[in-house]
């Protein structure tokens, strides 16, 4: 990959991550650091060719649908979405306030989402139903479905994996954001998850791990994943909260937004792109 088209997708994440802070701050709600996890796999697949869609048809036909099962971590997908124009970006002034139309849960209502979440533990297994109608109808759409590592504790995710393994559905490209925490303890050491490629792998799935904040890791996953002939799991290495070192790694700051006497210092770290030295 290109040095330049790597520096175009950090500035991408950086403004991203800058929105997520502005209107979450404002609102004094919503996932900060479940939103800046996942930011670098949003910026691949909506910026990076992954994910095909039309902002200004969000029901075309013929787009992949992206299943986004961590639908706590709305703010990151309701950026990506108002920047790309699928409505306009002023809408998201009124996040988390009375008469705005996003709450702080996904709701399918907004432009460009395609299910309500937030109750984890289900979008693997609605990914797995669009998945297998695409097969039955003989249609070339994909299936991209993101869902969180505490969320795999959830045995609906794993009845869906073994579907989707059994049935080879090769359509759906399941992505893990491992940031190692759930809503209040690190995952590893509350229910231990691990280990998670292995679970996948016994369903049917290749597991491929890949830092989930570096750019050619990320699209070198996907390239790998074309070329496969069985379902795949990417499993994303992140950090929640990565961008900003005082709420990196924090479990208290689960649903928190950034207070306003620490906005500024937030966005100055964010600018200074520290996440990728």
């Amino acid at each position: 990959m290109l040095k330049t088209e790597i520096e175009k997708y950090k500035n991408k994440a950086k403004q991203l991550r800058k929105d997520i802070l502005k209107m979450t701050t404002k609102a004094n709600a919503g996932h900060v650091t479940s939103s800046f996890s996942c930011t670098e796999l949003f910026v691949a697949l909506y910026y990076g060719g992954l994910l095909k869609y039309d902002a200004d048809n969000p029901k075309w036909e013929n787009r992949d649908y992206f299943i986004y099962s961590k639908g706590h971590a709305s703010p990151i997908i309701y950026c990506v979405l108002a920047d790309l124009g699928f409505f306009p970006k002023e809408e998201l002034d009124f996040f988390a306030q009375a008469g705005g139309k996003f709450g702080v849960l996904l709701k399918a209502d907004v432009p460009g989402v395609e299910i309500t979440s937030g109750s984890l533990g289900h979008g693997l297994g609605i990914a797995a139903g669009i998945a297998e109608g695409f097969v039955l109808d003989k249609k070339k759409n994909k299936v991209f479905c993101m869902l969180g590592d505490g969320e795999c504790r959830e045995g609906s995710v794993w009845e869906a994996a073994m579907h989707i393994g059994s049935r080879n559905l090769r359509n759906i490209i399941t992505i893990v954001d491992k940031n190692q925490l759930a809503a209040v303890h690190f995952t590893e050491e509350e229910a231990p998850i691990e280990p998670l490629d292995k679970k996948f792998e016994a369903c049917g799935f290749e597991a491929f791990r890949i830092n989930g904040h570096n750019f050619s890791e990320i699209f070198s996953a996907f390239n790998e994943v074309e070329r496969r002939n069985v379902p795949c799991v990417i499993i994303a290495e992140t950090t929640k909260g990565k961008g900003v070192s005082f709420i990196e790694n924090k479990p208290l700051m689960h649903g928190c937004a950034v207070g306003e006497r620490d906005l500024e210092k937030a966005l100055a770290e964010v600018e200074k792109g520290l996440l990728y030295e």
